[in-house]
């Protein structure tokens, strides 16, 4: 079967730390530059970045990619995805990638790596990435979110706490893992088909997703299921700060 996927890159303007951050220089282009070349280099038939600020609209159309401006009013990037798929009228089968506008380090082949596990599915109507935590110092912080997985690959559970708890072998050594249990970080990035993403907007937030403050949580909550792709390791982190963004241009002119 053919892959053929969709990539919709959301970009805001606002952003607390960063302002105007899709627009930043890296190595001479705009940070959305970098990423819509990540997300042609894996191989999309379409690439769409969905905005909210005629400067950053303006930016990528000279760049000859095509955007979409969205309402401001969205309560998460999912239903900004949404809006982007009617808005171009994309068919219910259709399979879109997520990418965030701040991650101009991901390796293509994660993006295609995600939309092909939606290829011919049939349980989930979304996918998500993870990797096996290495630093067990991660287990323990709330920043970074673990994923708990069945047998076949889906979700069972996220959450910002050391899942699955160890209740015997952390009693005996508080913060010690043991090697024999895989524990999972979950990497933010999704793929969905269409038809998934019109149920996603008629659902109302659960109260997991309030208390953990995790957005795919209303898709458990709903009953609906989650593949989840375990990938080799962690892509390189995105740009938050202006040190992340030191540290991202520093490494991309490493690659040049």
């Amino acid at each position: 079967m053919t892959l053929r996927f969709k990539v919709v890159i959301p970009a805001r303007y606002a952003s607390t730390r960063l302002p105007g951050k899709p627009l930043l220089n890296i190595a001479g282009k705009p940070m959305i530059a970098h990423v819509c070349a990540r997300a042609q280099q894996a191989g999309a038939e379409e690439v769409v970045v969905a905005t909210d600020d005629e400067r950053i609209l303006q930016t990528v159309t000279d760049l000859g990619i095509q955007a979409v401006m969205t309402r401001p009013d969205h309560q998460s990037g999912t239903e900004r995805i949404a809006e982007v798929a009617e808005l171009c009228g994309w068919a219910g089968h259709e399979i879109i990638v997520n990418l965030q506008g701040d991650e101009p380090l991901i390796p293509p082949e994660i993006i295609k790596e995600l939309a092909a596990v939606l290829n011919g599915q049939q349980q989930a109507g979304i996918a998500t990435l993870a990797a096996k935590i290495v630093d067990f110092e991660e287990i323990f912080n709330p920043n970074a979110v673990k994923v708990v997985l069945n047998k076949d690959g889906y979700a069972l559970y996220f959450s910002r706490a050391p899942i699955p708890w160890d209740r015997d072998g952390f009693v005996k050594q508080p913060k010690h893992v043991s090697e024999k249990m895989p524990y999972y970080r979950h990497i933010g990035m999704y793929a969905y088909t269409v038809d998934f993403l019109k149920r996603y907007c008629q659902w109302e937030s659960s109260v997991l997703e309030t208390v953990e403050s995790l957005e795919q949580l209303r898709i458990l909550w709903q009953g609906e299921a989650i593949r989840v792709k375990v990938v080799d390791k962690t892509p390189a982190a995105g740009v938050d700060t202006a040190e992340d963004l030191v540290r991202v241009e520093g490494l991309m002119r490493l690659q040049q």
